[in-house]
């Protein structure tokens, strides 16, 4: 039986971090809201209102396998990863690995509110200048301290394996891969110097989008383009050299 991903159509956003280990495992897998014949949406507003489960999400992404109803990235992806072969091989390293995912989390909340630093309700055209000073102190504070810790933990892994957790690839090294494309695509001044100052994390990067399934992918029409809807944004008036 196939997976069934719930998020919104026409963004990356989160789901694209369950998507990436999706297929890069070669899982056979449906993007529920993308589904032809119209009926996605309304399939997952069913969930999200209570009813079709008593255990409800509060929102997308979330994940079918079955009977079993899993929500937020790092759970799901936690959920995932051993039965799609991207999970460490210790108990302590996949709560390592978890605690990495959940860090992520925590940047993307950060990366969001660069251009919503007021209220997700509003605009960004209504909050602009207040984006314009959270994104300025993301960019030379927030940033690189997520990214340093990343990159050492990345060089402090005892097996030496230029990936984040053990000796080989997990799903945490698929969600870097990402955090580093949408900074890209939303900050090209500020990150034009990534690969001089975070060369583990770049190099791990590029490792990642040469796998097969990664690689075939990503020039698929499956992969959706990075857009001003999405969590990374790119509004010129907030990128800056650095």
């Amino acid at each position: 039986m196939a997976y069934e991903l719930y998020y919104w159509d026409g963004l990356q956003g989160r789901g694209e971090f369950v998507r990436l280990a999706l297929e890069c495992a070669g899982a056979d897998y449906v993007e529920v809201c993308r589904a032809e014949d119209g009926k996605g949406m309304g399939a997952m507003m069913n969930i999200l209102k209570g009813r079709a489960s008593p255990f409800t999400p509060f929102a997308p992404p979330f994940l079918k396998d079955g009977d079993v109803l899993v929500s937020h990235v790092a759970n799901i992806l936690f959920y995932l990863a051993p039965k799609l072969g991207l999970a460490p091989k210790t108990e302590f390293l996949r709560y390592f690995a978890n605690g990495l995912q959940l860090t992520i989390t925590d940047f993307l909340a950060e990366v969001h509110d660069t251009h919503h630093p007021i209220a997700t309700s509003q605009y960004y055209e209504d909050q602009k200048e207040a984006a314009k000073l959270r994104a300025t102190d993301f960019l030379k504070h927030r940033m690189p301290k997520f990214l340093d810790y990343f990159e050492r933990t990345l060089k402090e892994n005892p097996e030496k394996s230029g990936h984040l957790a053990g000796g080989g690839l997990t799903y945490v090294d698929l969600s870097i891969f990402q955090v580093i494309e949408g900074l890209r695509y939303a900050f090209p001044r500020a990150t034009a110097g990534l690969a001089k100052a975070y060369p583990g994390l770049v190099t791990l990067r590029d490792v990642v989008e040469q796998i097969p399934n990664v690689r075939n992918y990503l020039a698929s029409e499956r992969r959706l383009a990075f857009n001003t809807s999405g969590i990374f944004r790119h509004y010129p008036e907030l990128d800056l050299d650095l």
